[in-house]
């Protein structure tokens, strides 16, 4: 398969079929086993999802979005002004400005995530990789994250999304339904499909009407 430059894919499929392994490759953290997996761009930026932090770690939420920068400028390097202009955007973008002084491990799970993302967009490379970026997030986490994600591609942006929500698949240009294999590529509306998902999801998979809903145990969705 092939994600062009500037467009977005949604990779979606149940617990453990090897959606963030997927991105793991791509961002060259994971040595792929076979195959080849090939990035134009320099270094991906890579967000996970967001975890419990170590109470003992001293790290404020502005030096958490400013690690980005040191993939490129180094650790001894000081910061210039387009790397100060990347973190206050990103952060603003993120409506984090507020939180720059707050220990990073004090923060709500959305608050944390939209850090992460935040440090993601600040690494200014030409593709986002974003593990589960809303899974479980409160409305308004959810509402940024996901406008921040739109205007990233309406900016030329390469974003790829791993996602448990149908829903949320069918906003990206291509979707990759995965079960360990790909079951399906395409078009949202060519993959989502009753057949597809049923080869994915088996038996988890509920018709309510015209709507699915996948009963993921490892997912409170």
């Amino acid at each position: 398969m092939e994600i062009p430059r500037g467009s977005s894919l949604a990779v979606i499929g149940p617990n453990g079929s090897g959606k963030s392994t997927l991105l793991g490759v791509l961002a060259g953290t994971i040595k792929a086993s076979s195959g080849v997996a090939t990035v134009a761009d320099r270094m991906p930026a890579l967000v996970l999802q967001s975890t419990d932090v170590d109470r003992s770690l001293p790290i404020t939420v502005r030096e958490t979005v400013s690690l980005a920068r040191y993939s490129t400028l180094g650790l001894f390097r000081p910061f210039t002004s387009a790397d100060r202009e990347a973190i206050d955007g990103a952060m603003k973008r993120l409506a984090i400005e507020d939180l720059a002084g707050r220990q990073f491990h004090e923060l709500s799970g959305g608050q944390r995530q939209r850090v992460l993302v935040a440090q993601g967009v600040a690494q200014d490379t030409g593709l986002l990789l974003l593990d589960e970026p809303v899974n479980g997030l409160d409305v308004t986490s959810r509402a940024i994250i996901l406008d921040l994600i739109d205007e990233e591609i309406a900016n030329g942006r390469t974003v790829v999304v791993t996602t448990h929500y149908l829903e949320e698949a069918r906003r990206y240009d291509q979707v990759l339904l995965l079960n360990t294999t790909a079951i399906a590529v395409g078009l949202p509306h060519d993959v989502l499909t009753e057949e597809h998902l049923r080869r994915a999801y088996g038996g988890r998979l509920i018709r309510v009407g015209n709507e699915f809903i996948l009963d993921d145990p490892h997912h409170s969705h």
